[in-house]
């Protein structure tokens, strides 16, 4: 059945059945490194480390030595499967059933490689090579910390002169159909956790005690009881959401002494992050000297604001070259002018922003992360052609 896909099925189906759970490689670059040598892309593989963090190995290859340069970045990394038994076919064959290629990763992204790569295999067929460069800035850390992937190999090639004048990245941008949007921008992300200090006590004598249970209800309260702006134009509404709240308490007769409430933010252009984390403490502040389920305590509630990991910016990308040339593209081969979105979560977009203009653009995203993620065989051959056509008139434009 393979001789009958696609190159881009074929490829993607190589790709599957490389099992690269994050962080680990799984056979997923060497397999593209073996296709990119004979196109004539020089091969780089990196490999990042941090203290506390999984080493992670990073795929960067060239195919010419001159301007203009396009970059298309994305991840071999996939999310763990899950039960394989809950699975119609198994996570890791790369099989096909009624015209749908099955397996982890095949959205999410390995499909818009796959797409990317058979689009220059075919280019460099019929055309040759580009007037220019193509690069490929590829991670195994997109789906994990993203502390030694897309962020330490783009420091990397810079340091090395590499420079870029647009990117792609291939995540899963359309919702329901091919040429459904563009991503032109992201809004930001900020995560925290909030730990309340009470005391700790026999539920029958609560006055002994000072339950932090009940004060984290009132910081939650005030953190998430009025909306933090109403959208803007460009961006909907922020967004914070409380997801988890733990006293690792497992009495029923225990007042816990101490609990925590984990939250994220996604945010607009209202805000940057440092205006962000001062509104989130005016706000705890408030519901710390409210106490009104704090029965018989005036003191404010004791408590701390932890901030976990990076604050990831909002960003908007204004590149008419860019989104006009692959916004063409798309409506030539699906009939559809994508819409502009800045929707969603983050991706390594995030980082790419500061070193060129970048819009994320692939496949339909619906199955992605799920049991029996799978793809289109037509929404394949679909991304590829659309690829295909952005880098033959991305090249000639910026010629």
């Amino acid at each position: 059945m393979t001789s009958q896909l696609s190159r881009s099925a074929e490829i993607l189906a190589t790709l599957i059945r490389c099992p690269s759970v994050t962080p680990a490689e799984g056979g997923a670059l060497s397999a593209l490194e073996a296709m990119l040598l004979p196109l004539g892309f020089r091969v780089e593989r990196p490999v990042f480390s941090e203290e506390g963090t999984p080493d992670v190995e990073n795929l960067y290859a060239r195919l010419g030595d001159t301007g203009p340069h396009l970059m298309f970045a994305g991840h071999t990394d996939v999310v763990p499967p899950g039960p394989e038994a809950s699975w119609s076919l198994p996570p890791f064959s790369g099989e096909v059933r009624d015209g749908r290629l099955y397996g982890r990763g095949a959205v999410d992204m390995k499909g818009g490689i796959a797409c990317f790569i058979a689009a220059v295999e075919a280019h460099i067929a019929s055309h040759g090579r580009p007037d220019g460069s193509i690069s490929l800035l590829i991670t195994g850390d997109e789906e994990g910390p993203s502390v030694n992937g897309t962020d330490k190999l783009l420091k990397w090639a810079a340091d090395k002169g590499e420079k870029w004048d647009a990117a792609i990245v291939g995540e899963p941008s359309n919702p329901k159909v091919m040429g459904d949007a563009i991503k032109n921008g992201r809004r930001g992300s900020m995560s925290g956790r909030i730990i309340v200090t009470g005391v700790q006590g026999h539920s029958a004598y609560p006055h002994l005690a000072d339950n932090p249970v009940h004060a984290m209800v009132d910081l939650v309260n005030a953190l998430i009881g009025d909306p933090f702006d109403a959208g803007t134009d460009l961006f909907q509404p922020t967004n914070l959401q409380i997801t988890s709240i733990d006293t690792g308490n497992s009495a029923t007769n225990v007042i816990p002494g101490e609990t925590r409430a984990a939250f994220n933010v996604r945010f607009n252009d209202t805000w940057s992050g440092e205006t962000l984390r001062a509104e989130i403490l005016r706000r705890l502040d408030a519901g710390a000297r409210s106490g009104k389920l704090r029965q018989g305590h005036q003191e404010p509630v004791n408590f701390r604001v932890e901030w976990v990991g990076r604050v990831s910016p909002v960003f908007l990308t204004r590149d008419d070259k860019l989104i006009g040339t692959l916004g063409d593209a798309i409506e030539a081969e699906t009939g559809r002018r994508p819409e502009l979105s800045t929707g969603g979560g983050t991706s390594d977009a995030r980082f790419i922003k500061d070193y060129c203009p970048v819009v994320e653009f692939g496949l339909v995203g619906q199955t992605m992360h799920q049991i029996d993620e799978h793809v289109e065989l037509a929404d394949l051959e679909t991304l590829t052609r659309i690829y295909g056509r952005f880098i033959e008139d991305w090249f000639s434009r910026t010629a």
